[in-house]
């Protein structure tokens, strides 16, 4: 491999020597092996996961259609009424009738 021609490498090996020591190179490299093994299973896991939920062919079933909505029959004759914000009773609403010149009431 090219990584263990670079000098680099040779440097970064010094370096995890010298933090760690002579005696837990051997532990740590086993742990890191280890962990090695079981991110390859797991990953290995995933993807025949994904392979075999792939395969599986999944129908689309239509949505049904939404029923029309319903609405209220216009009453003609019904007074209306409205809630006055300063006193907070319920008045009944006098028609207005538009101005028939077209300029504003006073």
């Amino acid at each position: 491999m090219a990584l263990f021609e670079k000098p680099a490498f040779l440097i970064l090996l010094l370096i995890v020597l010298l933090l760690f020591g002579a005696k837990r190179l051997p532990d740590l490299a086993r742990g890191v092996g280890r962990s090695l093994r079981i991110f390859k299973s797991e990953t290995d896991g995933l993807k025949s996961d994904m392979a075999s939920t792939e395969t599986t062919a999944v129908t689309a079933t239509p949505m049904p259609a939404a029923p029309a909505p319903v609405q209220a029959a216009p009453v003609a004759d019904a007074p209306r009424y409205f809630v006055d914000p300063i006193t907070g009773e319920q008045v009944l609403a006098q028609p207005v009738a538009p101005p028939v010149d077209g300029a504003p009431r006073a």
